[in-house]
């Protein structure tokens, strides 16, 4: 009996695996369902990057819809995300507001002058604190967030371009026409 426990071990293991190898094949990881949709965004104040002396707020954005795109410069993903911001940020017909995320300010900076600065504004938060909040997993991630104020969407991973005409666009037009 002894001599078979390593045996039972093992296929165990090998179930186990392969249970896990499935359940990826099944599953997209980036659908996380965030227990924020519908509900009020996290109340904020951050100081703007480009002059830490000012602030940007959750109150000071309420009246119309806007998109939050977390971002940092260590960030591989934000770098393939980019361009399509670049590309596509100024048609959304909403702010988009970028979150710099764990990032040196100086180091953002620099990210954005080489790259180019798709946002209407640029928050930081180098704690993460706030990023917390709004149940951050790592960046880039994305909401979208209504003239009330309520989380309507949440995007994990970059966007594409298939991303923004398919999903993202259409609960713009629809933000806007529930807008006051």
């Amino acid at each position: 009996m002894t001599r078979s426990l390593p045996l039972v071990g093992f296929l165990l293991l090998v179930a186990l695996f392969g249970f896990g190898i499935w359940w990826n094949t099944q599953h997209d990881p980036r659908e996380v369902p965030s227990p924020l949709i519908g509900k009020s965004a996290p109340a904020f104040e951050l100081p703007l990057l480009d002059d830490p002396s000012r602030t940007a707020s959750k109150a000071a954005m309420l009246g119309k819809p806007y998109l939050v795109n977390v971002f940092a410069s260590w960030c591989i993903a934000c770098g393939e995300e980019h361009p399509v911001l670049m590309a596509q940020g100024r048609t959304l017909g909403v702010p988009l507001i970028g979150y710099d995320y764990k990032d040196d300010p100086a180091d953002a900076k620099a990210w954005l002058a080489q790259h180019g600065n798709p946002y209407d504004l640029v928050v930081a938060d180098r704690e993460g604190r706030t990023a917390i909040d709004f149940g951050v997993y790592g960046a880039p991630e994305s909401f979208l967030i209504d003239a009330k104020g309520v989380i309507r969407y949440k995007h994990i991973g970059p966007f594409t371009p298939e991303v923004i005409e398919r999903q993202l666009k259409p609960l713009i037009a629809q933000l806007k026409q529930e807008a006051p």
